[in-house]
């Protein structure tokens, strides 16, 4: 089963997404996710330069030595373009594989090991009023698992508040598919850790308040934080039974980890900005997190992204893939496959993609009482649309970034 075609699809319904379409001399065809907000064009040069030529010609079939060529044979290794570039390869292969043997892709990674997958959706609001309307919205839209994100006194515009959205096409309504601004330069916003850290316990006091204790609630600190800070962070929500804290602090170095451990029994989730289970080696092994929230769009695809998974699963530590709408349909969908086959899955975000994604992009997967599941459609359960696809050519957007009050640039 030989590739005798490759092409990398780019277009923005909602936002932009790089797809690999690879079709074989039978005719079958694979997709896979090559999507990295705000250096999509990176990750297309990348495929289109140097990878799609290596592939023209190769056995479909050959999944692992497929991604080892990939990986070894550049020399150069690891980082976002890489790993997305070849986890599209991976996953289209993947996609491939499973409708020659007309089986959903998860059948070929061992099967189902639960019914469905726990979902969290996003709540959001600028006031307590504006959030619990959310997480009321959510509830009503089936969500049992929600991420509180909320605005903080005296700044005007600061990550996961979906009201804050500052396209010119979007103002005063609530925009909750993609943070990534259209435009020629990324958007400025402001930051303050010191009113962060006193707000958040308040607001998630008054959440437990409003909506009892059995819901679980998540929250992510989005990297802002120094180690003690997140430590601290920790420690003050512990009374609020949290599913987890997310990237409370820069994770590339393991021993802030340590240092928050030391502190606080809130669980952790960490690394979606990491890209192979080498980034995840020491801080699995020393068990200083709970989740690992990798994107099989940015970890090698589902060949590398299991292989965290199963030595994740030696300390006990479960999945939390990254799943906001940056992650295309068909990334999506291949992070349903793996975690519905994994023993050690957790939970898995999900952002709903606007109507005209969902038009380029036909899909299988329900979700149903809180509970995604892939579908039961030979392969990964999507289409790509190419004529639709190209109504929706590609728009320069940026991620926002963070300054301090006194200009100095800070994470976001």
């Amino acid at each position: 089963m030989i590739i005798d075609r490759a092409e990398v699809v780019v277009t923005s319904p909602d936002r932009n997404f790089v797809t690999l379409r690879l079709t074989t001399d039978d005719g079958l065809v694979g997709l896979g996710d090559a999507t990295l907000n705000g250096r999509e064009l990176a990750v297309v040069a990348y495929l289109r330069e140097h990878v799609v030529p290596l592939l023209i010609g190769r056995d479909a079939h050959r999944i692992e030595d497929t991604w080892q060529f990939l990986y070894r044979s550049a020399y150069w290794r690891r980082g976002p373009v890489t790993m997305a570039a070849i986890a599209a390869v991976d996953v289209a292969l993947w996609d491939i594989k499973a409708k020659a043997a007309n089986m959903p892709l998860y059948q070929l990674l061992g099967g189902a090991s639960r019914t469905g997958l726990l979902t969290y959706g996003h709540a959001s609001g600028k006031s307590l009023d504006e959030l619990f309307d959310s997480v009321r919205s959510h509830q009503e839209q089936g969500y049992k698992a929600i991420r509180i994100q909320t605005g903080v006194p005296g700044l005007k515009s600061i990550y996961g508040i979906a009201s804050n959205a500052t396209f010119e096409a979007n103002k005063g309504v609530r925009y909750d598919h993609e943070p990534a601004q259209r435009g020629s330069l990324p958007n400025e916003e402001d930051w303050d850790t010191r009113s962060y850290l006193r707000h958040v316990p308040t607001v998630f006091e008054a959440v437990r308040n409003e909506f009892g204790p059995e819901i679980p609630l998540l929250h992510d600190g989005h990297h802002r934080m120094t180690p003690i800070q997140a430590a601290s962070l920790g420690k003050s929500l512990e009374p609020y039974d949290l599913f987890w804290l997310e990237d409370v602090t820069p994770a590339e170095n393991p021993e802030a980890l340590r240092l928050v451990r030391q502190h606080t029994t809130t669980p952790l989730a960490i690394g979606e900005i990491f890209n192979t289970v080498w980034d995840y080696q020491q801080i699995i092994r020393e068990q200083l997190i709970d989740y690992v929230r990798s994107a099989v769009t940015h970890t090698g695809g589902i060949t590398h992204l299991r292989r965290v998974m199963d030595y994740a699963a030696q300390y006990q530590i479960k999945s939390g893939f990254h799943g906001p709408t940056d992650i295309s349909p068909v990334g999506m969908a291949a992070a349903m496959h793996l975690g519905l086959a994994i023993h050690n899955f957790g939970i898995q975000e999900y952002m709903k993609h606007g109507a005209r994604t969902d038009e380029v992009f036909q899909q299988s997967f329900t979700f149903e009482d809180g509970m995604l599941h892939p579908g039961s459609q030979p392969g990964l359960g999507v289409t790509l649309d190419v004529d639709e696809a190209g109504k929706y050519p590609y728009e320069q957007a940026y991620l926002p970034y963070n300054r301090l009050a006194d200009g100095t640039v800070h994470d976001w």
